[in-house]
């Protein structure tokens, strides 16, 4: 486990295994959905969320039923990802620590300016962060 899924998972609360998927889903759900050279440059200053992100990508989309169905039809966004998240057992309370924990992590590596430009760049974010 690496720096990042280890500090989500003691912070929040949850089992390694659903911090390390958890966050690989929302980093990944960032890459396809916030500013392309930003989320681009926060990626790569965390350590081993390039890895994250490739593992865990796409994880939960395409399913969901009929709330997943009519979601993706809009768009998804922050809704989406959060049912995703829910679907691996967290509550809205872990899902907002979740978020913030890995939004400190990146302000820590890729600095302030790039995360926040991350974060304002997806519509809905900055109320979870």
């Amino acid at each position: 486990m690496n720096e990042l899924v280890t500090r989500v998972a003691d912070k929040v609360g949850i089992a390694p295994e659903i911090a390390e998927k958890a966050v690989g889903m929302m980093l990944g759900f960032l890459q396809r959905e916030a500013d392309d050279a930003a989320v681009a440059r926060m990626i790569e200053a965390i350590p081993g969320a390039p890895s994250l992100v490739a593992q865990f990508n796409g994880e939960g989309s395409g399913g969901g039923g009929l709330l997943g169905g009519l979601m993706s039809t809009f768009g998804g966004g922050v809704m989406a990802l959060g049912q995703q998240l829910m679907s691996l057992g967290l509550g809205m309370g872990e899902i907002t620590s979740l978020a913030r924990e890995t939004i400190a992590v990146a302000r820590e590596h890729a600095g302030t300016e790039t995360v926040d430009e991350v974060v304002n760049s997806v519509p809905g974010l900055s109320q979870f962060v």
